[in-house]
């Protein structure tokens, strides 16, 4: 027997309702609890009682409320969430069914309920997903129409790969993000769509049936047959050095070892696999005629220099017997050892050189390139195409040619900046007083002459007397404020009496900035300034013959500015050795001789290790010097007062600062090459715009010229496509980095 809901409470529920709404319970039947509710909000004992719905065209709020009363939860209801709704039940419902029709029909009218902080929301659908605070790794438990965030690892496919796939099967207000780090799905949706979801995530997300195979390789080179079968199955790239595998899409992949000049194939499928084995089988041949027996192979260095690479690489096998250079004169050629199958020098003279006649390896000796192809040996360099050409059978090529892959890597470069910082300051001051007099005269004769006189040229009275008594001046007074007294004398100006001020002040503030790039342990060297004449020698005729002897003299010309020798060798770490020499030279004004001019010079050199983009002083030079020197009559200069009569005073202050500041910065790849470059090329090109003259000048000159603007005269480089290599002519080796 079923008995009704007190009238009080189902007002309560459905106040505002605009349709008759109704709920009834009755024992015997029992709902499932929160533990079975799978996630349910339904927790309470009206949960075990079943319920009669009969809400038709109802406000969303008022059956929010009613549904609310079941399950003794708080439901907050959206400003935004208005729309009338039509909940109806023939028979009664658990209380747990009944909540999930609620959600259903808040699902079809576009609104879905969230639980955040132990509350209930209903928002509209669009909104829910970002306040939907229930997350599930994996496997979740949540069912219905709840708004759930469900994180799916993946272990064997692709994140990215499966985004196409699901995104039609989200709710067009719910998202599907890819976290490519932990190769996993962040997908917000409903929780029943989520279930049907991770079943299918789950069937995708299975190893790929991929075949994996090693391939002997027994007459052409591994790494040459590899680039050739990938390209013959997918149209890829040729393989990377050292090893690395090459990819072709639809997982073919195909690895050369050159240890066991073998293929590692790994197909998608077994006729895949087979179509590779074909194609390997078809060009692993061994070579006919002539070929077979004396094998040429020709490598193409894409950076290393062909000349010095052959060199090192004749010393390096040479140590181990196995390539001869050119035999001596006396010396018999190399032969083939049949076991090894590999190449002895003659003991008499072990050719490493590109000469003619061998030379024996030194470890300390600097490798010298050759304008002209190297004569005789097993490995030959041609300057003029950069290649190498290697005689020797395919056991010791495949040695050799591995040799090759990883000293012609691109080398790194470093751009040095300097900066060479030069302050002097200097500061004098001198007073004196000088004087003449004569006591008396008797007819044409001066009876007494007394005075005083210091300093030199300008400076000094006797000299400026003389000149105002022949009426020229030859040397005028010396800089500075100059007082003097002439007075009459016998008909004769004399000058009586001069006194002297002065004070100078001179600074010179000087900043070098010389930049400069150079390969990694490659010497690069700057000169800034003139090239200036230097007598080393002269002869002239002091014999007295009469035979026609023209004198001469012997010049040296020398740099004098700025010099900077660097020489950087990058280490392990980011760390950078640098060897560095630095002379900062100038001609002195005024201290030009016949033996030549004169030269101020400071230089430093020294080895460092500094960080990449760090800098680093190098050394400097902080001098500070006072002279102080005066000029005086003994005894009287000493007196108070009336000796500054008889002495002359001067001071002089001298300050020199000098320091040398270095910051090196590796550059690995054309990109930091071109951050480098194009930064100075936008500072020279705003300089120049600065000095175009005025639109609207009297003077108007538009012909001066102005470096074109970043990329208005860069060219798209022709794309060669890549030769194909064969076991006779292989393909330039890649870089190995």
């Amino acid at each position: 027997m079923h008995k009704r809901l007190p009238l009080a409470v189902l007002c309560a529920a459905l106040g505002g309702g605009t349709a008759p709404a109704w709920a009834q319970t009755g024992k015997g039947a029992k709902a499932p609890s929160a533990g079975t509710a799978n996630g349910s909000p339904v927790s309470n004992a009206r949960a075990q009682e079943p319920v009669t719905l009969n809400f038709v065209n109802a406000e969303i709020e008022s059956v929010a409320r009613a549904i609310s009363a079941m399950i003794n939860r708080p439901i907050v209801v959206d400003p935004r969430v208005k729309a009338p709704m039509t909940l109806y039940a023939e028979r009664p419902v658990p209380v747990f069914e009944a909540y999930l029709n609620f959600l259903s029909a808040l699902r079809g009218a576009g609104f879905s309920m969230v639980e955040s902080g132990g509350l209930l929301k209903i928002l509209p659908e669009a909104e829910a997903k970002l306040q939907a605070g229930t997350v599930v790794v994996d496997e979740g438990d949540k069912r219905g129409d709840q708004i759930v965030t469900q994180i799916f690892r993946l272990n064997h496919e692709q994140a990215n790969n499966l985004v196409a796939v699901l995104r039609p099967l989200i709710s067009p207000n719910n998202t599907i993000n890819v976290s490519p780090g932990h190769n996993s799905l962040v997908i917000t949706d409903y929780a029943d769509n989520l279930q049907r979801i991770a079943r299918i995530v789950a069937a995708l997300d299975q190893p790929a049936a991929t075949d994996l195979e090693v391939i002997p390789v027994r007459h052409a080179v591994a790494s040459d047959l590899a680039a050739i079968v990938l390209r013959m199955a997918e149209g890829a790239a040729s393989p990377a050095a050292g090893g690395a595998p090459t990819t072709g899409g639809s997982g073919l992949s195909v690895l050369a070892d050159p240890r066991s000049n073998s293929l590692i194939v790994r197909a998608p499928n077994a006729a895949r696999m087979a179509q590779i084995r074909s194609a390997v089988q078809a060009l692993d041949k061994p070579l006919e005629g002539a070929a077979s027996r004396g094998n040429i192979w020709v490598v193409y260095l894409k950076n290393a220099d062909a000349t010095r690479l052959a060199t090192v690489l004749r010393a390096a096998f040479a140590a181990t017997g196995s390539v001869a250079g050119p035999s001596g004169a006396a010396g018999s050629g190399a032969s083939a050892l049949p076991a090894g199958g590999g190449l002895t020098t003659p003991t008499a003279t072990p050719a490493v050189s590109a000469g003619s006649t061998g030379a024996s390896p030194q470890a300390s000796s600097p490798v010298q390139a050759s304008a002209a192809p190297s004569t005789g040996g097993f490995i030959q360099a041609d300057p003029a195409s950069n290649a190498l050409i290697i005689t020797a059978p395919e056991p010791l090529y495949r040695q050799i040619r591995a040799v090759i892959d990883q000293l012609d890597a691109r080398r790194a470069q470093v751009y040095v900046e300097s900066l060479i910082v030069k302050i002097d300051a200097t500061k004098a001051a001198e007073f004196g007083l000088q004087w003449q007099g004569v006591a008396g005269q008797k007819g044409d004769r001066n009876v007494v002459v007394g005075g005083t006189n210091f300093g030199s040229g300008g400076n000094n009275i006797v000299n400026l007397q003389l000149g105002a008594a022949s009426g020229t001046i030859t040397t005028p007074p010396g800089a500075g404020l100059n007082l003097g007294l002439i007075r009459m004398t016998g008909g004769v100006y004399t000058l009586a009496s001069l006194a002297r001020f002065l004070e100078t002040q001179a600074g010179a503030n000087v900043l070098s900035t010389p930049n400069l790039v150079a390969l990694d342990n490659e010497e690069a060297k700057i000169v800034i300034g003139q090239n200036v004449p230097f007598v080393t020698g002269s002869f002239t005729n002091t014999a007295g013959g009469t035979g026609a002897i023209n004198p001469f003299q012997t010049i040296e010309r020398r740099d004098v500015g700025l010099t900077l020798r660097i020489k950087s060798q990058i280490g392990e770490g980011g760390t950078v050795r640098m060897q560095v020499f630095q002379e900062n030279s100038s001609v002195v004004p005024g201290a030009t001789t016949a033996a030549g001019p004169t030269t101020d010079k400071s230089s430093i050199e020294t080895s460092v290790v500094v960080d990449d983009g760090q800098i680093i002083v190098l050394g400097g030079l902080l001098k500070e010097e006072f002279v102080d020197g005066e000029d005086r009559v003994p005894g009287l200069g000493g007196l108070p007062v009336v000796g500054s009569l008889f002495r002359s005073e001067n001071k002089r202050r001298v300050k020199s600062n000098l320091m040398v500041f270095l910051r090196p910065v590796v550059l690995r790849t054309q990109q930091s090459a071109d951050s480098v470059t194009l930064d100075r090329y936008d500072a020279i090109r705003a300089q120049q715009l600065q000095l175009q003259t005025p639109s609207g000048s009297v003077l108007n000159d538009d012909s001066r010229p102005v470096l074109p603007a970043r990329g208005a005269n860069e060219r798209a480089a022709p794309s060669a496509a890549p030769a194909q290599p064969s076991p006779t002519t292989p393909a330039a080796p890649a870089a190995v980095r």
